[in-house]
């Protein structure tokens, strides 16, 4: 037996509601460990002083106190119920109201029909001017296919600025 199976039989130990195997194996545990004979031993007297305590006994018009204050509590939620605020029925006719109103913008403004008076004169569109392309062919050309790129580069600087025109101008 581990200590924590003996703290959860512990009840059972003390109403003496476990199996006799059950009881030997927790009366040997409590022999065994000072851990549990001691939690144990504590329980037992508290439980001893509090069966020894005087009864309670309420005063004489206890029950007819409770009474009336039961009876308070009550009536002050009836009254907090009937200041909650709108209820369900209220929240849906105001929805049921907005769909109304809803309805009748619709059909008095008619917007099934575009308008005739918005309408934008036809604009004619050209085609663009094609964009001159920044390197030409003739520059494309003048490397070679075998040059690396950096070598290409620094070509590219020394070419005369002639050979960027497509009109050698």
């Amino acid at each position: 037996m581990d200590c924590r199976r003996f703290r959860n039989q512990h009840l059972g130990f003390m109403d003496n509601a476990l199996p006799d195997e059950e009881i030997s194996g927790m009366r040997r545990h409590l022999a065994d460990c000072a851990d549990c004979a001691a939690r144990d031993t504590s329980i037992r007297r508290a439980l001893l002083i509090f069966r020894n305590l005087p009864a309670v006994q309420p005063s004489p018009n206890f029950a007819a106190r409770l009474n009336s204050r039961i009876r308070q509590l009550n009536n002050a939620e009836q009254l907090a119920s009937l200041h909650r605020g709108p209820s369900l029925g209220s929240f849906v006719a105001a929805a049921a109201a907005l769909v109304a109103v809803g309805f009748f913008a619709v059909s008095a403004f008619d917007w099934d029909e575009p308008s005739r008076g918005l309408a934008l004169e036809p604009v004619l569109a050209t085609a663009p001017a094609p964009a001159a392309p920044l390197v030409t062919s003739t520059y494309v050309t003048s490397a070679s296919a075998g040059t690396p790129v950096w070598s290409a580069a620094m070509f590219a600087e020394q070419v005369p600025l002639h050979f960027l025109n497509a009109d050698g101008r």
